[in-house]
């Protein structure tokens, strides 16, 4: 794995982010949501390029099933790396800075869902601590971010893994936390 460097992301990264992987939408809801406390997007840099990312949605649930069964879990979203850059273990790197983070923050669980067609997804976070939650999976909707800045909801489906913060190790040495 070439070495990379976890941070949480500026207003400025914006371009750079843009540049890497696409997204200006995307990046900037995430980044107003960061600057409103609504969450937190981090970002996985080689050098000044950045090849991943991951945002900590760190809100009440929108799915009500969420909210009365993991009340005041923060979830894990958007986690991604750069085609380029895959297979290096950047996406688990992003995991576990984000669960240190959060652990810091004084959460002890965290939980995902995972598109129901995606079992090479579920392993790589089952490989990582998560375990599938004991109730059925739930239906929720998928924000695309469109070209002109608008957001279009579409209904989805997920499997909701957690995992409990309380019994994973100190945060990776790479991580820098800027407050």
């Amino acid at each position: 794995m070439r070495h990379v460097r976890i941070r949480t992301a500026f207003e400025q990264d914006l371009p750079a982010l843009v540049t890497a992987l696409g997204q200006e939408p995307y990046f900037a809801h995430q980044l107003a949501r960061q600057r409103a406390g609504h969450g937190l997007l981090l970002v996985a840099w080689q050098v000044f390029t950045p090849v991943g990312d991951v945002y900590l949605w760190l809100d009440a649930a929108e799915e009500p099933e969420l909210r009365d069964r993991l009340p005041g879990v923060p979830l894990l979203t958007h986690l991604e790396v750069a085609p380029d850059h895959r297979n290096q273990r950047i996406g688990t790197e992003l995991v576990r800075a984000a669960e240190a983070h959060l652990r810091e923050l004084g959460h002890d669980k965290v939980a995902l869902g995972v598109d129901l067609d995606n079992p090479r997804v579920c392993r790589l976070y089952r490989r990582l601590g998560y375990a599938e939650w004991p109730y059925p999976p739930i239906r929720t909707t998928r924000d695309v971010f469109l070209p002109d800045g608008g957001i279009e909801r579409q209904a989805d489906a997920c499997r909701i893994l957690v995992k409990d913060l309380r019994t994973m190790g100190l945060g990776s040495p790479n991580i820098v936390r800027h407050t």
